[in-house]
């Protein structure tokens, strides 16, 4: 029978002043429900990840740790990306709890579905992910963008699951061996289910967002499109040779073709023909070499070797 685990749920923070001095006992009401009812222990802790913040975020999180011990909170050097603060809040966690569940701090994820995450963990999953059962609540293009995405992922053979984002929940023992993934160019949603063990799904509606403005506009969004496509997959590559082939292809036709219409004495000034020509190629291969660019920067990323993170403060350090 598996042991009534202890829980750390993971919340990254950036410039949350707003929205987190209502979502904070929302998420200690859970804990100390799901505590009540015998699923995990007493001792459970929400953390909270500061990504170097600007407003008052840190200060909050360390006035919630002082005023109740359910609360602790990790401040990152400096602002680092959510995918960073999620993964310094997991490797922070993963010596201290049996459990882990990521959630964003602006209370759009229904935190009742950690019930059936824990649930599904008592019953031998080791990853559960949180799925959106709708996306009412986006705008048509953001909806449109996100399923394409997923769909277009999958096409590129990565595995991902669709419609789940970063709220999940991951055991101690797989996050031991995802600790042994040493990637800079972070696209968590997809390197999760690269880890194996049992694994299940969730779930959830989706709400608007409680305060405050969302810290993840489009061009962020793109950023994080283009790591996940270039973390998991080669096939961008491999599409660029075939595209490549079939230019190459198509060129050589019109090269025969030119040649029999110069011998036959029928040649004709084609400008207008040969600018788009010109035009259509080098435009090819101006794209071609931005996606063979995104990949050898990521190699020059990943060989430096830098830290994903720094933990400069822990708020059970300044006890």
């Amino acid at each position: 029978m598996t042991k009534t685990p202890r829980l750390f749920i993971v919340i990254p923070c950036y410039n949350e002043q707003e929205v987190l001095p209502i979502t904070a006992p929302l998420f200690r009401d859970k804990l100390l429900s799901l505590a009540a009812a015998g699923k995990i222990t007493a001792d459970s802790r929400v953390l909270f990840v500061n990504d170097g913040s600007r407003d008052r975020t840190w200060d909050i999180i360390r006035e919630l740790s002082r005023q109740d011990e359910h609360y602790i909170g990790i401040s990152q050097s400096r602002n680092r990306g959510h995918q960073a603060a999620v993964l310094a809040g997991l490797m922070e966690a993963r010596d201290k709890c049996d459990i882990t569940i990521s959630i964003d701090c602006d209370g759009q994820d229904d935190i009742n579905a950690m019930d059936k995450m824990v649930d599904a963990y008592l019953d031998g999953c080791e990853v559960v992910y949180g799925v959106r059962s709708s996306r009412e609540t986006d705008t048509f293009f953001k909806r449109f963008t996100a399923e394409s995405f997923y769909k277009f992922l999958a096409m590129m053979g990565a595995e991902v699951v669709f419609n789940h984002a970063d709220y999940r929940l991951i055991s101690a023992r797989v996050l031991k061996e995802f600790a042994n993934f040493k990637e800079v160019n972070l696209y968590l949603r997809g390197m999760v289910p690269l880890v194996g063990f049992k694994s299940t799904s969730v779930t959830y509606s989706r709400a608007e967002r409680i305060a405050g403005e969302s810290h993840y506009p489009l061009k962020k969004m793109i950023g994080l499109a283009v790591d996940g496509v270039t973390s998991l997959s080669v096939k961008p590559l491999r599409m660029i040779f075939g595209l490549g082939l079939f230019i190459a292809c198509v060129s050589f036709i019109f090269c025969i073709w030119a040649l029999v219409t110069a011998l036959c004495g029928k040649a004709v000034a084609g400008w207008a023909s040969m600018t788009c020509i010109i035009c259509f190629v080098s435009g090819v291969q101006l794209i071609c070499l931005g996606i063979i660019a995104e990949y050898i920067g990521k190699i020059y990323m990943e060989t430096k070797q830098r830290p994903r993170y720094i933990i400069s403060e822990r708020t059970w350090e300044e006890e």
